[in-house]
């Protein structure tokens, strides 16, 4: 810091006749904010720095530097933190008469989340792309500036919506600028700006600048280090403080600290004024709105003078109540007795309008409590269940934490303990859920009551982790809610059966075997059965009575899942474990169209811990279909819901894109990351898929003994499902080329042990091309290979055709037929190039030139899809799908601004100039999908 880094004659808040001096390095930082906006650039950043440093001075000078911007401000208030979008309504309101110029499901999140129009609870980042977009509208007329002080008070859900919305600013001119005392992690990875103390010389300064008199070098000198140069204590502790106690150094003794001494010296400020003032400063501090006419009504119910001419100088009133400092609310609520505040918040009950603001209400009755009241806690359950509705379920546990507080009656005491476990669980506060979940043990349950307890705790630890322990955990709770109820029962085999197979083989003690063997000995509801049932029913029969009795259901249950008659709520909840019950069965199409439901559905709801699954899913479809194109652009959806919501799921779309591409490098980076977390986390299928994908790439690199062991780990994993089956093939292609004849037979069989009940025409061709590797000497194998190729000729799977192609060139050229060989390769080294399939385009190649044929590597188009980065792909697809720069941006959580942006780079690299052009580009129209 240099001499010239120091705040004169200001308090941080504000006071009337102050003027920002220094901080040199720290205002060129804000300069440096205010200088992209203007030059139509985003920009985010975190003022940093412990209580009364001078964040909020600094953000004053900001706001008053931009009055060529459109600013908008907030605050956090401490005891609004429980109050669902409190602060974001606070910020919004005054542009809430723009939602009618944004995107229609976003228009009705802000409208429900504001309580501006009655619908179900929205997603949290619906809600964040709603703020964005408004912000975005906002910027297109003047930049806009965010500022967001105290925001270690903002209530969560506000916390995450401006988190969210500052990550995904784009090409708007709008910057947000967030004060804090310390990180949030709602907002991380943000840029940050840390504001420390003043330099000695500018503290010494300072503090000579708030008293009247020359203080002894040494008192003056200590004041100055225990402060550690701090603005808003060297010009607050002095006051108050009589000459003789300041020089002597008295006036701040004591341990306490420097928050609290500042509170203190706050307090010292009051101690002089009538009494009635006092009151009237505290009825202000437990009124968080600041709403100046609640605060007039309470003081008048009180029978006060609501006069603040007396104590301007601690805050000021205008359209809000606004206090010199936080400090000073605190310092006047927490030195209150119990019994002041009670009255207090009593009257600021009657005070608030019941109809109009009835959440808030109930919170200052809560308060007021002076032991259990069931009027007050019903009234809380009913701003909890507004809360939920509203997608607030971080409010919803707060509520109904106070209301079991407040309830006498054992029973409902117990019940409302079970919900605000479950809500606390919805919200992600897992310690809280715990805390009430021992409540609702200790209070009156019945069988019912406690087996929903093991069901929280099972999904609670499913949450967190989908590791070793959750199957487990599932399993007992579905065992327990079996005779109590059924449906549920049977929802909760599921969900353990989900659970045992993210784990795989490194599930603790409950895997797919014994979820399997515990779901077949259930009842069947009463009802038709479900969709669900379907589904359960055939996963169980794989591992109870076997493949041959399975398939039927699973059949049946991908046809269900993939079908117009499911509905969204099984879509949502199920959908990917329908692409399971299609993938064991072979069914490709299944897949797709079950992986495409399911994101359809996600993507209409906002479900977006749905859609980044859902999105893994459609990638590995598209990837097996060999539209590369389609497979990148989901990864960079999937990308982009995993960042928006912070979701970790393992990248099994991205395994399969990068495998069947092929790049060593990029692959097995992205291959050994995921087996070292998923091992770490307890997730053994993401370690198979990674050992199958890297299996897949040294095949195709020769490199035949390193991916005869990977094979051989991924498919002794559950033999009875999908990934098995494809490890197999890797095997048997491995074990054939190394000389392992008596491994690749063993590997055949188990492989039709796999394929044998289905007449789909992937898993016969599979069949057929692993029979005739096995047979490579007899005259059979022509056959099969034949067989084959025509069986996947007749399909969408192009990979698969093109590596069978490739083992017929490479056996007849074997057997001498050099002319029928170079047929086989050609057709194969071209399909391999029009995929993108680069690792197994060169093993082609070779092969082609040991036929004597000369071949050269394919130059690069300049104008294709590859000029373009994953997040553009995805752009010019949707746009060449006909949707408008709003539907783009609602997909993936951008502006319509940015969208903009990004297709006038798309543009140039295509050397194209409208949307319409991009329906003409061929490598934008190849394997047509219904994934949009």
């Amino acid at each position: 810091m240099g001499p010239d880094d120091g705040i004169r004659g200001q308090a941080a808040g504000g006071a009337p006749a102050t003027q920002l001096l220094g901080r040199r390095s720290e205002r060129a930082t804000l300069d440096r904010v205010l200088t992209g906006l203007r030059g139509g650039e985003s920009r985010a950043l975190v003022v940093l720095g412990e209580a009364g440093v001078g964040k909020t001075a600094l953000l004053d000078h900001l706001a008053n530097s931009a009055t060529d911007l459109r600013v908008l401000r907030a605050v956090g208030v401490q005891s609004e933190m429980e109050l669902l979008f409190a602060a974001l309504h606070q910020l919004c309101a005054p542009i809430l008469g723009r939602l009618h110029r944004i995107p229609e499901p976003q228009q009705q999140a802000l409208a429900t989340i504001f309580g501006l129009a009655p619908g179900p609870a929205p997603d949290r980042f619906i809600v964040g792309l709603g703020v964005l977009s408004l912000i975005s509208d906002l910027a297109g007329e003047k930049p806009v500036l965010v500022i967001v002080d105290d925001a270690q008070w903002l209530d969560t859900a506000t916390a995450q919506t401006l988190g969210f919305v500052a990550r995904r600013l784009g090409a708007e001119a709008a910057g947000l600028v967030f004060g804090a005392r310390e990180a949030r992690v709602e907002l991380h990875d943000l840029p940050e700006l840390t504001v420390t103390g003043l330099a000695d010389h500018d503290a010494r300064a300072l503090l000579g600048s708030s008293v009247e008199f020359l203080l002894d070098a040494p008192i003056r000198d200590r004041i100055v280090a225990e402060t550690g140069g701090n603005p808003l204590a060297l010009l607050e502790l002095p006051r108050g403080l009589t000459a003789t106690q300041l020089a002597a150094g008295f006036g701040l003794a004591g341990g306490a600290g420097l928050p609290v001494r500042i509170e203190q010296s706050f307090l010292r400020q009051t101690e002089a004024l009538p009494a009635q003032t006092q009151r009237l400063l505290l009825v202000a501090a437990a009124e968080p709105e600041g709403d100046p006419v609640v605060v007039h009504r309470a003081a008048d119910l009180l029978g006060l003078a609501a006069d603040f001419l007396e104590v301007s100088s601690l805050l000021t009133v205008g359209e809000r109540v606004t206090f010199r400092h936080p400090l000073v609310r605190s310092a006047l609520y927490g030195a209150a007795s119990a019994t002041e505040r009670q009255a207090i918040h009593l009257a600021l009950a009657d005070a608030t309008n019941a109809t109009a603001d009835p959440d808030r209400r109930a919170w200052h009755l809560a308060a007021a409590a002076t032991g259990p009241d069931e009027e007050v806690a019903l009234a809380l359950e009913r701003s909890a269940d507004r809360a939920q509705a509203r997608g607030g379920f971080a409010a919803a546990a707060a509520c109904l934490q106070r209301a079991v507080a407040l309830t006498v009656d054992p029973a409902r005491r117990t019940q409302r303990a079970l919900a605000g476990a479950y809500a606390s669980l919805r919200a992600g506060a897992f310690p809280t859920a715990s805390m009430l979940l021992a409540t609702a043990e200790a209070g009156q349950l019945d069988d019912l009551g406690r087996a929903r307890i093991d069901l929280i705790r099972a999904e609670a630890a499913f949450s967190q982790q989908r590791g070793r322990d959750a199957a487990g955990l599932l399993l007992r709770a579905a065992q327990t809610l079996e005779p109590l109820d059924p449906r549920l029962a049977r929802d909760t085999y599921l969900d353990a059966w989900s659970a045992a197979l993210f784990a795989g083989r490194l599930a603790r003690t409950v895997g797919l075997r014994e979820v399997s063997r515990a779901a077949r000995a259930t009842a069947m509801p009463e009802g038709a059965p479900q969709s669900s049932d379907l589904l359960l029913d055939g996963l169980a029969m794989l591992f109870v009575e076997g493949r041959q009795d399975a398939v039927p259901l699973l059949e049946q249950a991908a046809a269900a899942f993939s079908g117009p008659e499911i509905s969204n709520e099984e879509a949502l909840r199920w959908g990917w474990l329908g692409t399971v019950a299609a993938a064991t069965t072979w069914d490709f199409e299944g897949c797709f169209a079950t992986a495409g439901r399911q994101v359809e559905a996600a993507r209409a709801a906002g479900a977006l811990a749905v859609l980044v699954v859902g999105v893994n899913v459609l990638e590995q479809v598209a990837a097996f279909a060999g539209d590369f194109t389609e497979a990148t652009a989901l990864r960079a959806e999937a990308d982009a819901v995993r960042e928006a919501t912070g979701t970790h799921v393992a990248p099994y779309g991205a395994l399969v894109l990068t495998a069947f591409r092929g790049n060593e490098d990029e692959a097995f980076q992205l291959i050994d990351e995921t087996i070292a977390g998923a091992t770490a986390e307890g997730q053994g299928t993401a370690v198979r898929y990674a050992q199958w994908a890297k299996a897949i790439i040294l095949n195709a690199l020769g490199r035949h003994d390193e991916a005869l062991l990977l094979a051989r780990l991924a498919s002794e994993d559950t033999p009875e499902l999908w990934l098995s089956a494809w490890a197999l093939s890797e095997l048997i292609e491995a074990a054939t080329r190394t000389g392992h004849s008596g491994e690749a037979a063993a590997a055949l069989t188990r492989l039709q042990e796999g394929t044998r009940y289905s007449d789909k025409p992937w898993a016969l061709a599979v069949e057929a091309r692993g029979r005739a590797l096995v047979q490579a000497d007899d005259d059979d194998a022509d056959a099969a290979y034949v067989e084959a190729i025509e069986l996947l000729t007749s399909t969408r799977l192009r990979p698969d055709l093109a590596r069978t192609r490739l083992l017929y060139g490479e056996w007849l050229r074997r057997k001498g037929r050099r002319t029928e060989a170079r047929s086989e390769l050609r057709s194969a080294y071209d399909l391999f190039t029009a995929i993108g399939m680069d690792a197994f385009a060169d093993r082609a190649r070779r092969e082609l030139q040991a036929t004597g044929e000369t071949v050269r590597k394919q130059a690069a188009t300049p104008a294709t899809v590859e000029a373009l980065t994953p997040q553009e792909q995805q752009i010019a697809l949707l746009v060449r799908d006909g949707l408008s720069n709003a539907e783009v941006g609602t997909r993936l959580f951008i502006s319509p601004r940015t969208v903009e942006w990004h297709l006038r780079k798309i543009f140039d690299k295509l050397s194209i100039t409208s949307r319409r052009q991009l329906r003409d580009l061929p490598f934008l129209n190849g394997y047509e999908t219904a994934i949009r």
